[in-house]
């Protein structure tokens, strides 16, 4: 008697729950993401061998361009709102509610003395990307950036319980005396944590 062949189906495989996976985890990243802002001052940082990373948050950044100007930068929106407002009580400078929202955006980098701080913060977006900052003052007759630091660290402390972590940018032909200057600086006021931010350059390989 012959024998029954069973007929032969090709298999088939549902790709329906692997398209649905794949667009959700698109659609997480994509809420999840933080871009980094705009910086007010454009700094070609020299390379090294470090690889150490900074944190994804609570990180004051001050930048030293290669025209001698000092910028302040933070990136903890929580805190920016009374960092406006002590610095500029200090120097009998007041801000009006729009011009703090405005901080909010301009904090993430900003090279502007605090007395003409207010014009910088009526301007929109697109007009305050064309004003030439003159950089924050850091002489010792009007130190400015490290009423900056001193106050991101105090507020950083009571919000989050630590001081925000300092991180010096300064371009590759930055003048290195105004960077050893905001260095002193903050060591004068016994701030005497922070790195130097460096692009990642390969590290040479033993022997050659």
């Amino acid at each position: 008697m012959p024998k029954v062949k069973p007929h032969r189906t090709s298999p088939s495989l549902d790709m329906t729950p692997m398209v649905d996976l794949a667009f959700l985890l698109v659609t997480f990243f994509m809420l999840t993401t933080k871009f980094a802002p705009e910086e007010a001052v454009v700094v070609d940082t020299p390379s090294s061998t470090s690889e150490i990373r900074l944190p994804e948050s609570h990180v004051i950044t001050i930048a030293v361009d290669k025209d001698k100007r000092v910028f302040f930068g933070m990136d903890d929106d929580e805190i920016k709102a009374d960092l406006l407002k002590q610095v500029g009580a200090k120097y009998g400078v007041s801000f009006t509610a729009p011009q703090v929202q405005a901080f909010r955006g301009v904090a993430s980098s900003f090279g502007t003395p605090i007395e003409k701080l207010p014009a910088l913060l009526n301007l929109d977006s697109e007009q305050r990307k064309s004003v030439k900052q003159e950089g924050i003052p850091s002489d010792s007759l009007n130190n400015q950036l490290i009423e900056w630091i001193v106050t991101a660290q105090s507020l950083s402390r009571k919000q989050f319980g630590k001081p925000a972590y300092i991180a010096i940018k300064g371009d590759g032909n930055a003048d290195v005396p105004t960077v050893k200057k905001v260095i002193s600086l903050m060591q004068d006021k016994n701030i005497n944590r922070f790195n130097l931010i460096t692009d990642l350059e390969t590290k040479p390989v033993a022997g050659n």
